[in-house]
């Protein structure tokens, strides 16, 4: 059974270059786990903070659903703290304040077990021209395929 992906942050592959994996788990209200299953839930600008030496994921979207609770209605930009081993925390905090790297969510998503899920990564911010390389090669692999495809053997 494959993971079941609710949301992407496509951008931060594109802004980052993606060092080393996670996996986390997110500390969720039942509204929001509805509103999860529905996909209704945005990484466009979140990141990743430590807060009293938890990690926390900000600016994440979560939506609040028409059907939950009309009389409350919780914030849907709320940070929301992510669930790691210590032994995974520490290693995170050491190379976020010692050597200076980011923590960016890649996705959120359901595992096989149906469990909320965050897909974290300790990630080096790209210069501009590091990002005009990577837009020239992937540029260059399309045209090869599209040549490879279009031609008769």
């Amino acid at each position: 059974m494959a993971i079941n992906i609710i949301a992407q942050n496509k951008k931060a592959r594109h802004d980052y270059e993606i060092l080393e994996k996670f996996e986390a788990g997110i500390v969720l209200s039942g509204a929001e786990v509805k509103a999860l299953r529905a996909k209704r839930a945005n990484l466009a600008d979140a990141f990743c903070r430590f807060i009293q030496g938890e990690l926390h994921l900000m600016n994440a979207h979560i939506a609040h659903l028409e059907t939950a609770s009309k009389y409350f209605t919780p914030d849907t930009r709320a940070p929301r703290k992510l669930l790691l081993h210590k032994k995974q925390l520490e290693k995170l905090y050491v190379k976020v304040h010692k050597d200076g790297l980011t923590i960016v969510p890649l996705m959120i998503y359901f595992n096989e077990r149906n469990i909320a899920k965050v897909s974290i990564a300790i990630a080096k911010g790209k210069k501009l021209h590091d990002k005009r390389a990577d837009m020239k090669e992937k540029t260059l692999k399309r045209e090869a395929q599209q040549a490879m495809k279009s031609k008769d053997y």
